[in-house]
């Protein structure tokens, strides 16, 4: 009966690991670039870009910007920030994880413990983007998870006008590093629009490998051949026209080891 018992139990636990096994979805195997014939070719695995079936975590989390006001001034120096957070578990002091992210100006995300803080500015335009993350630190991508706001520090002009959507990147990170066994993630946000509604799509381009999402999702790539590469993220519309504005792409660094 002893024994009975002990098989149940690592038969519960089989189970339960089976069913917490992530499925991968919309996977897209691209090969190699052709080299030349003079060199020895070696095996290798192709380079695969996918996503993970999953639920969104958080998806009632609001995320308010209280200050700064749209396009409200300041002087240089100390501009503050205020938020407020609901229906998200933010904890100010007890956690060591950054839970809310700032963008500025499309810049490399900044991470706040604290949803008043201070931050040394000087004279220019800004444009800020603020989210939440899961346990991953992934950016929330449902409606109310993210907020955008431009001001201005100094004698500075508001950015021109423009309906058009844009984006903002999470990961990667400016000269970012992976090695082998690390986990290679884009990561972004699109504002300003709906990308079905509004027929756009996100091109994400590593060098010679290319890939289309028509969706918010983190994206997962697989067998990156060590080497330094420029991951361009570009918002498109179907029909593959270039959005207009500064913030329509974004380009970053990134060394695979």
């Amino acid at each position: 009966m002893k024994k009975n018992l002990i098989f149940l139990g690592f038969a519960v636990v089989f189970l339960m690991a089976c069913s917490e096994e992530r499925k991968k979805i919309n996977e897209q195997v691209v090969p190699h670039p052709t080299e030349d014939s003079t060199q020895v070719e070696e095996a290798r695995e192709e380079v695969a870009f996918f996503q993970y079936e999953e639920l969104p975590d958080f998806p009632d989390a609001i995320l308010e910007l209280y200050t700064p006001l749209g396009n409200q001034v300041f002087r240089p120096g100390k501009v503050p920030f205020e938020f407020n957070i609901k229906n998200y578990p933010f904890e100010e002091e007890a956690s060591n994880r950054f839970r809310l992210f700032l963008i500025l100006n499309g810049s490399d995300p900044v991470g706040h413990r604290s949803p008043i803080f201070q931050q040394e500015l000087q004279e220019g335009t800004y444009r800020v983007v603020a989210f939440l993350v899961d346990e991953a630190g992934f950016a929330l991508k449902n409606f109310g998870n993210y907020i955008d706001r431009d001001f201005q520090v100094g004698d500075s002009r508001p950015f021109p006008y423009s309906a058009e959507p844009y984006l903002a990147l999470n990961f990667p990170r400016a000269n970012q590093e992976y090695g082998a066994e690390d986990e290679f993630v884009v990561d972004f946000l699109v504002l300003g629009g709906d990308m079905k509604l509004d027929g756009l799509k996100v091109k994400i381009e590593i060098g010679d490998y290319e890939y289309e999402i028509d969706h918010m999702a983190p994206i997962r790539i697989e067998n990156l051949p060590a080497g330094e590469y420029q991951v361009k993220v570009s918002l498109l519309r179907n029909n593959n026209t270039e959005l207009e504005g500064p913030f329509s792409s974004v380009t970053k660094t990134v060394i695979v080891r």
